[in-house]
Parts: C-alpha cells; sequence; structure tokens
C-alpha cells in the first residue's frame, strides 16, 4: 500500500501536456507564500498579518489629503477639525481590525468519505481568547463568513474533488474587513494534510465478482419461542395461542452470508471506470451484509465485514496507482 501510494504521487507530479503550466505555477505560488503562510492550529501571530487597503479605504485616504489641502489652502478650521478626525477615525479602524484577526486559531475537521465528481465538506474550526466578528474563510473559489461567539466559531467549505486519487487541501486564507472596509487585514494558512478522494460509484449489470462460498437462502422455520414484548405480530403463532391459551413467537434460521471476491480482472473498461464499478460494488455488498474481499493488480484486500472493511476496500480503490491502472487497463 505505501508503495502504490509513492507511486501515485510521483505519477501526478509528473503529468505533462495540460496539466504541466497549472503545476508549475501552483509550485511557484507556493514557494513564494511559503514566508508568508502561518502555520495551522495555532494563534496567528503579528508578524503573519498583513493589511491591504480596500477601494472604500484608497478613497477615505484620498479624502482626508484633499480635506487637509483644502484646510491649508483656504485657511478653513472646519476642513482641518474634519480631515483629522478622519484620519484619527481610519487609525482606530485599522487597529480595530488588525486586533480582530491577532490571535484566530484555525483547526480543520477533514471529511469522513469524499467520492470522485462530489464535493468535499471540509470543517474549519476558528478559535481566540474572545469573541470577533466578520471573519472570512477563502479556499479556492469557496468563502463563507463566521462569527466567533464566546472565542469560537464553525463553518464549512465546499470543495470540488473531480477526480479519484490524492487530493492536497488548498491554501486557506483569513481575512477580516470589519469593522469600517478600510482595510482587509489577511492571513494566509496552509496544511500538509491532504484528501483520498474514492472512485466515483458506478453501477453496472454485471457484478464483478467471483463466489467463494454459500448464497443467501430463504430463512428455514426452526421453532417457537415464548413471545416477548416487542416481537412483530407476523411472527407470532396465533394458531398455537388459540389452540394453547399461550402466546408464542416463530423462529427461523438465519441465512448464511455471501463470501466472494471483487475482482478488477473481472470488470470491463477503461480503468477509472472498472474501479467505480468495484466502488459500488462494494457499497452495495456492505449495506447486504456480505462477506467480501477486493482483487486489484499487486493489492489484495482479504475478505471481512462491516465498516472496518468497507473503509479498507475503499481506501485501497482510492489509493490505486493510476500508472498501474493504465497498463492494466486492457479491456478482458
Amino acid at each position: 500500500m505505501v508503495l502504490s501510494e509513492t507511486r501515485a504521487e510521483t505519477h501526478a507530479e509528473s503529468h505533462g501536456g495540460a496539466d504541466a503550466a497549472p503545476g508549475w505555477r501552483q509550485r511557484l505560488r507556493r514557494r513564494l507564500f511559503r514566508r508568508l503562510t502561518a502555520p495551522m492550529a495555532r494563534p496567528l501571530p503579528q508578524r503573519r498579518l498583513f493589511l491591504l487597503p480596500t477601494r472604500f479605504g484608497l478613497g477615505w485616504m484620498v479624502l482626508v489629503v484633499v480635506l487637509l489641502l483644502f484646510g491649508i489652502n483656504y485657511q478653513n478650521s472646519l476642513a482641518y477639525g474634519l480631515a483629522f478626525w478622519l484620519f484619527a477615525l481610519g487609525v482606530v479602524g485599522l487597529l480595530r481590525g488588525w486586533r480582530n484577526l491577532l490571535g484566530v486559531q484555525m483547526t480543520l475537521r477533514l471529511p469522513r468519505e469524499v467520492f470522485a465528481g462530489g464535493e468535499a465538506r471540509l470543517g474549519v474550526i476558528l478559535e481566540a481568547n474572545r469573541s470577533r466578528s466578520a471573519l472570512e474563510v477563502h479556499a479556492a473559489s469557496v468563502s463563507a463568513c463566521v462569527d466567533l461567539t464566546a472565542g469560537r466559531g464553525e463553518t464549512v467549505l465546499a470543495l470540488s474533488a473531480p477526480r479519484r486519487g490524492r487530493q492536497r487541501l488548498p491554501m486557506l486564507r483569513l481575512q477580516s474587513r470589519w469593522p469600517l472596509g478600510l482595510v482587509r487585514v489577511v492571513a494566509w494558512l496552509e496544511t500538509a494534510e491532504a484528501l483520498w478522494v474514492y472512485p466515483q460509484p458506478l453501477e453496472h449489470k454485471t457484478k464483478p465478482h467471483r463466489q467463494a462460498g454459500l448464497g443467501r437462502e430463504e430463512g428455514d422455520f426452526a421453532g417457537l419461542r415464548r413471545a416477548v414484548p416487542g416481537d412483530s405480530p407476523t411472527r407470532l403463532a396465533w394458531k398455537q395461542w388459540s389452540r394453547t391459551g399461550v402466546l408464542a413467537a416463530k423462529t427461523f434460521h438465519v441465512p448464511p452470508r455471501r463470501q466472494l471476491w471483487l475482482d478488477y480482472d473481472a470488470c470491463q473498461g477503461d480503468p477509472e471506470r472498472r474501479l467505480s464499478v468495484l466502488c459500488a460494488r462494494v457499497l452495495a455488498h456492505h449495506r447486504d451484509g456480505d462477506r467480501f474481499g477486493l482483487r486489484l493488480p499487486g493489492i489484495t484486500v482479504p475478505q471481512g465485514e462491516g465498516a472496518s472493511q468497507r473503509r479498507a476496500a475503499l481506501d485501497a480503490l482510492a489509493r490505486f496507482p493510476p500508472s498501474t491502472a493504465a497498463r492494466q487497463g486492457s479491456p478482458t
């Protein structure tokens, strides 16, 4: 599994063509922002807070300068007073906005499961030593606004997950325009965590599995037992009750669970389609309570059942190297 993960990352980084340009641009951007980003899960230090004027803030500065020049030229004390008052108000707003973001701590809550073609709902938790107002969280093309009531706030970012495999989390931008909107107080945060995106489930008429045990059969009648509160009325032996006056319930043998293998070689189509079909079968057999195993080129998940088996199979499908999939992708 570790070897497969390494091959997948190497192959993803070595893609050429259309993906080459965005790749080097992204690496250059990360290199430039490396010295500007703040660590995750730590209070934001003052060295990682940046003040960027807004259009409204630039207009405010121009207005102050114009009023000051007007007061100097015409010796108008009212223009002096208004210019100094606006300047002082801007300085106070700047300091309040800077303190609004200082010391905020961000932590992430990764989604449990993400399927290709869907959304990864990334939980963002913000904490501080006091209440904060109008904090904005930006990631890629999505954003959310949150207030920290009693020093804690939480929001969710819906990130797109277009393809299967390892998806690195984008750089997060935390900013605030509070209280006057004159400046944007900005902090960039980056995390080394990544999401593993499962294949998009694709139902197929032919089930790609090989039988490895008995199938499900109708349960056989096993006998009667004394009824207890909560028994279904359809399971009660009413005829027995009318003859003996004792209410009994019917019992049945539990049908055996199916034991099967989900096999990559039994699927048809391109590699990603095969993985999507296998993903759909994993979900279906888990719902049915079957005992199943998964066979991929170079990877075997032993037979098992339950939530742990479902997670192990989905992880194997997500981590399956694209390079191996391409070599094994000829239709059978």
